[in-house]
């Protein structure tokens, strides 16, 4: 019952305040009791209690009110303080006791390793994540800085890592954006509060900061920061930052500060590649329970290769107008939907993008295709993708040959006769090819 009654409670708040401000400011909050005159929230820090106060108090109060009646009066417990506290007013009163400590972050409890699908593109900072939870803070990559450009899953690995961290190790984790930060920093400075602020941070076991480059051009936030990230070094705490580019290549930020970046692993999440674009499409939809044929999915990877949000952003457009025009899923609805959120459409048809079709109809890598392997399937799917080449594409033979690692010319035109001898005496063959024009075509 009194779980429901807080539950009401932040239904309503959320409603009024960013995801962000609800995820960092009320999501940690813990209900005590609930007794016919007085609510008690435990809250992590006397910081944090302070925060709500100079912040949410009236929003807190009327909902409180609101919910559970006008004469109700907040109390709360601060988890880490052990003294008696002085009454604020007659109608708020802080009453601090000694408790376990909690654990406390702000982590989406969506982004876990499991759903983090792993590929040539990201295997080595996945990889390094899963070596940190083991020990954070005592490892070799700390700090770990991730950077990529947007879409490409650096939000979602480093709260993975988060989210590990604080199941397994009962550590307090915390994620914030440089941008929160720095607004965090700047009102601490105006409320004379500085040194609350930074007791929060040095004491925190695992630091997340995303998007650092937003540091750029704030200095006496940099300088705060390159305090708080020795602080915690020097403390065997574990930090984990992203950024949109390499620490070598940020400007705007304090070379001591970048020098810190650079102290730990740096790591790059780059394009995923078409062999993950088919695993992230495809766990997407397992997940979400859609129906879309092999030749649908098929598409969308080879079409939309910028980043994973706009892979995901294609299907979640997909479902919506499947579902509101009753109409299947197919490829026209397809080409029109990703012509609608991906800028450029018109994939050239080269050399590489023909290898990458067949390889993966044959279920063969574009090295073996490239070797001097002669298996009776790689042959073909050789001679099948020379066929194409010839066929889609202004090259030479000469050219064409050299493509399939260092061949002459000769081996490129037997190759397109045998296909063309295959084509007429074998019809699975010939529909085998058909199949294979249409995917490279669409």
């Amino acid at each position: 019952m009194h779980n429901r009654h807080w539950e009401n409670c932040l239904s309503l708040i959320r409603k009024e305040i960013s995801d962000q401000q609800y995820q960092t400011w009320f999501k940690p909050i813990i209900l005590l009791k609930i007794t016919s005159s007085t609510i008690t929230l435990q809250v992590p820090t006397k910081f944090f209690y302070e925060w709500l106060e100079d912040h949410y108090l009236k929003l807190l109060n009327n909902t409180v009110k609101k919910v559970l009646g006008k004469k109700t009066k907040i109390e709360y417990v601060v988890s880490e303080v052990k003294e008696e506290a002085k009454s604020v007013n007659t109608k708020r009163k802080i009453k601090i006791e000694e408790i376990k400590q909690t654990k406390f972050d702000n982590l989406n409890r969506n982004f876990k390793f499991k759903t983090f699908i792993s590929g040539k593109c990201n295997s080595v900072a996945r990889a390094a994540g899963k070596r940190i939870c083991k020990n954070p803070g005592d490892n070799p990559f700390n700090p770990l800085m991730v950077y990529g450009g947007v879409g490409l899953g650096k939000t979602h690995l480093i709260q993975s890592i988060g989210n590990k961290i604080s199941k397994k190790n009962q550590k307090s984790v915390y994620y914030v954006t440089s941008e929160k930060f720095a607004n965090q920093f700047i009102d601490a400075l105006k409320e004379n509060r500085l040194k609350d602020f930074t007791k929060f941070y040095v004491n925190i076991d695992c630091l997340i900061i995303d998007d650092v480059q937003f540091f750029k051009g704030k200095e006496k936030t940099q300088e705060v920061f390159f305090h708080i990230f020795n602080q915690l070094n020097l403390n065997n705490k574990q930090i984990i930052l992203s950024a949109d580019k390499s620490p070598i290549n940020m400007d705007g930020l304090e070379q001591r500060l970048i020098s810190r970046f650079k102290s730990g692993l740096t790591v790059e999440l780059e394009k995923p590649e078409f062999e993950t674009r088919l695993n992230i499409l495809n766990a997407k939809i397992n997940n979400e329970n859609i129906k879309i044929s092999e030749e649908v999915i098929h598409y969308i990877a080879v079409q939309v290769d910028t980043n994973i949000r706009e892979l995901e952003g294609v299907l979640i457009s997909l479902l919506a107008h499947s579902t509101i025009t009753k109409k299947p899923i197919d490829i026209e609805l397809t080409k029109s939907i990703i012509g609608k959120i991906v800028k450029d459409t018109n994939k050239e048809i080269n050399i590489s993008y023909i290898q990458e079709i067949v390889s993966k109809f044959f279920n063969i890598s574009i090295n073996e295709m490239k070797d001097k392997a002669r298996k009776k399937e790689i042959v073909i799917a050789r001679q099948v993708a020379m066929y194409f080449s010839k066929d889609f594409t202004n090259n030479s033979l000469k050219s064409i040959g050299f493509h399939f690692g260092g061949r002459d010319h000769s081996t490129v035109i037997h190759a397109v006769q045998s296909v063309n001898d295959m084509i007429d005496t074998d019809s699975i063959f010939k529909k085998n090819v058909e199949e294979i024009k249409k995917r490279i075509s669409v």
